[in-house]
């Protein structure tokens, strides 16, 4: 499932969220301008090793890694999640909250990936655990709210609006089940307990704030 866009409009400008998007995507440009052996050494040295992290070396990587990505789906990916998801929950928390959210977020997810795999010599990078974060505290916030989302099934593509709690539910239900078939440290290429960890902390941010915030108008049926 791909989400396309929310209903949810904004009541001021997420100034914090396009300067995330921004700074993600300016150390994209210089991961991928750069040559494969550079490319791989800039993961070497900015992406975060749980095994390096449990012995208390290196922990600047903690945040460091979550602006870097892998490639240009990953990349692509993760700043549509965040495009579509940022600007109502920085909304809800304001702009200096928000950032503490994502980094936060970020910084939650690398730690629960070094707990699950604390012997890992593998980089882990990406803005997902972060992002994560982020759409934890929209699952809290805004469960009613409509995302228009692409389902492909086979060769059929359809588009439907799914309630952010259907759409979320499900993305953090199958993020837990593949990390658990997994082998520790070895999660395909992707670390799914960083999205989970991320997740849980911004389940927390959302529930401190979630009498705050103005309910969407309409209901779901």
């Amino acid at each position: 499932m791909i989400p396309l866009y929310d209903d949810i409009k904004s009541a001021r400008r997420p100034w914090m969220n396009y300067l995330l998007i921004s700074a993600c995507t300016i150390v994209w440009i210089i991961q991928f301008t750069r040559s494969s052996e550079q490319f791989e050494l800039q993961i070497l040295q900015y992406g975060m090793v749980p095994a390096k992290i449990i012995q208390g070396k290196r922990l600047w990587t903690l945040l460091s890694s979550i602006f870097m990505h892998g490639g240009w789906f990953h990349f692509l990916g993760n700043m549509l999640y965040l495009w579509i998801f940022g600007d109502n929950v920085e909304d809800a928390f304001g702009h200096t909250l928000y950032l503490l959210i994502y980094l936060s977020s970020g910084i939650a997810g690398n730690l629960l990936q070094m707990v699950i795999s604390p012997f890992s010599s593998i980089p882990t990078i990406g803005a997902s655990g972060a992002i994560s974060g982020i759409m934890g505290a929209y699952f809290v916030l805004y469960p009613r709210a409509r995302v228009l989302t692409l389902i492909p099934f086979f060769i059929f593509i359809r588009m439907v609006y799914l309630p952010a709690a259907v759409l979320l539910g499900f993305w953090i239900l199958f993020q837990i089940l593949y990390g658990c078939s997994s082998a520790p440290g070895t999660g395909g290429g992707i670390a799914y307990f960083a999205h989970v960890g991320g997740f849980a902390l911004g389940v927390i941010f959302g529930l401190l704030i979630k009498r705050r915030v103005k309910r969407p108008w309409y209901e779901i049926h």
